[in-house]
């Protein structure tokens, strides 16, 4: 669903990925670990056609993000760790301007918004300008939007920031269910707890390089992906 081969970004002297290869499949929900400024979002980023690198492919369901960015993003969804919103529309024109950038159909639209809108108290806000939302209604409302074209490929930016628990056990549930009809998820967090539980598989990169990757019991071993993260990533300011 989704291989990265040899990523390579870098900001004037500093590479903020280096050299990274992961391969996400079908069914799969792999957790990114990694402190602030390790290179989760960069790679998500490069992922999602925002990012041009300097090295490497990423390939979308076998197409390349290169040589056929909107070929891809028709494929994908990426959610932000802060989603920019329009704030000058409200809920419900934001999500059918989304539905209409990726040509979703008016009964298809309106049932996905219905049944989102509702799982996430969000329906009675719609009519409201984004503007009035606050952190975790924009956060819900962007989830929505990602959701409305029916994605197979899902990217998020610590997804669970802003949420309190009821929508954060949503959003696990949907990735659950995406994964299960053929779908895959790549996410980063910085919530060990989420990731131990949630994903089938990890990765943890430090310093723009993969330190350890594959599945998550594989992976933990004997000890706490806690315990894990700390040994292999080391403290921030190493």
């Amino acid at each position: 669903m989704l291989k990265i081969q040899g990523l390579t970004k870098t900001y004037g002297n500093k590479k903020a990925v280096d050299n990274l290869s992961l391969h996400i499949c079908p069914g799969d929900i792999y957790g990114f670990i990694g402190h602030n400024g390790a290179g989760k979002t960069t790679t998500i980023k490069a992922c999602c056609g925002i990012l041009n690198f300097d090295a490497g492919e990423i390939f979308v369901n076998g197409i390349s993000i290169k040589a056929n960015p909107l070929e891809c993003k028709k494929r994908l969804a990426y959610i932000p760790d802060n989603p920019d919103i329009y704030e000058f529309l409200s809920g419900i024109q934001y999500l059918n301007f989304i539905a209409d950038v990726y040509g979703v159909g008016q009964k298809e639209r309106q049932e996905k918004i219905k049944h989102y809108g509702d799982i996430f108290a969000l329906t009675p806000d719609l009519a409201q300008p984004v503007s009035a939302y606050s952190h975790g209604m924009k956060q819900k409302l962007a989830i929505i939007s990602a959701l409305l074209h029916s994605p197979k490929l899902m990217m998020l930016d610590e997804p669970f920031v802003g949420l309190d628990p009821v929508a954060a056990h949503t959003v696990k549930e949907i990735i659950k269910e995406v994964c299960k009809n053929g779908g895959a998820i790549f996410f980063s967090t910085h919530v060990l707890e989420v990731a131990e539980k949630l994903c089938n598989k990890i990765a943890i990169i430090k310093d723009g390089r993969l330190v350890v990757s594959g599945e998550t019991a594989t992976v933990r071993g004997d000890s706490s992906l806690e315990t894990l993260f700390l040994e292999l990533a080391g403290k921030e300011n190493d």
